[in-house]
């Protein structure tokens, strides 16, 4: 995997869906630290790095602000004549651009629900101070309700795959047992994304449409749930982790910053900077929200990322978070142990050709 920071990740998310596939409730798989073997061998660990690294490329030189397409609309021609090659229905494997534009709409709208289920829940008095138990009332109802928010993005000739995708959504918002939050829940939110993407209702073509309008109104849903519920980071490294709950926006926010006129790296410790161009940027405005919740010298607070700040060059930067998001994400057994894995992201090793 060494190189593959270089390069767009394979086709395998790009393919159809088999036309009867065997959709299962996805369970974890990694029980113990030598286990780690089979998930960085596996089909899941392939297609997951794959697909952040497509999305990572897509949004490369471009702002939150950027206008984009989803889907080019003589695309669907293409996969038409495409599906009729294959003798198949065109509707059994691939969403239209316009269905692909309205489930990044119906997604956009899945988390404004549950923003609006914070601000139904709210906190409730107790003595200590972090994991306000008002999270546990919000969770239960996500966790009643998945299944259908998940039903209203996904069309009813795929409604079969909604038991399984809608894991990974209820994954993707902290554990209601600990009431916290960290890197292992965003992994599963990119999960639920990608299997999105492995059915049809998303495409990879959409990278953009997925990073700038989903993700990113996922992460404001989640410093919600984080600064409403006091939720506590999961399995935090302290001053010498990148960030307490946070990981993917600094790739791919440091692959918008790449080739920027004027914005370098040692310009997000300055505070100007950072307010004048937060909303442009995810990189900058995960800046903007640790200062509005540490206090305290930067440099004392967000060790790691004062030491970024240092880099020269945002391209530097970005390949240099991959290279950590694989060491200390996805190659640490106290954070995949709670991935959970089923047919659109299998344990079996990955299959060649």
């Amino acid at each position: 995997m060494a190189e593959g920071e270089r390069q767009p990740p394979p086709d395998s998310l790009e393919e159809a869906p088999p036309a009867t596939p065997n959709f299962i409730i996805p369970k974890k798989e990694i029980h113990t630290v030598p286990d780690m073997g089979k998930w960085k061998r596996s089909q899941a660990y392939a297609d997951y790095i794959g697909f952040i690294l497509t999305l990572n490329e897509g949004v490369k030189g471009k702002k939150l602000t950027f206008e984009y397409k989803v889907s080019e609309l003589n695309e669907v021609h293409e996969e038409k004549e495409q599906a009729a090659k294959q003798n198949v229905s065109c509707d059994e494997c691939i969403l239209s651009p316009c269905a692909r534009h309205c489930a990044i709409e119906k997604l956009v709208a899945l988390l404004n629900t549950l923003d609006r289920w914070i601000d139904e829940t709210p906190p409730v008095d107790q003595p200590s101070r972090f994991g306000n138990k008002a999270y546990r009332t919000w969770y239960a109802k996500l966790d009643e309700e998945a299944e259908n928010l998940v039903a209203t993005v996904v069309p009813t000739h795929l409604a079969a795959a909604v038991p399984e995708v809608a894991v990974y959504l209820k994954e993707s918002v902290g554990n209601s047992t600990r009431i916290d939050y960290g890197t292992g829940h965003e992994a599963a939110f990119a999960a639920f994304l990608c299997c999105l993407c492995k059915i049809g209702v998303l495409r990879v073509d959409d990278q953009i449409a997925i990073v700038f309008k989903v993700f990113n109104r996922y992460l404001e849903v989640m410093r919600k749930l984080q600064k409403t519920y006091r939720m506590e980071p999961a399995g935090s490294q302290g001053v010498w982790g990148l960030d307490d709950f946070q990981f993917l926006p600094f790739i791919w926010g440091s692959s918008q910053l790449i080739d920027h006129p004027y914005l370098e790296p040692r310009h997000f410790v300055d505070e100007k900077a950072v307010n004048e161009n937060h909303k442009d940027y995810m990189f900058l405005e995960c800046i903007l929200f640790i200062t509005e919740m540490k206090t305290g010298p930067f440099a004392e607070h967000s060790n790691q990322l004062w030491n970024i700040s240092a880099v020269p060059s945002w391209s530097k930067v970005n390949q240099g978070l991959i290279r950590m998001y694989k060491a200390e994400c996805l190659e640490k057994f106290p954070v995949i142990q709670h991935f959970k894995f089923g047919s659109l992201l299998p344990i079996h090793p990955v299959t060649s050709g």
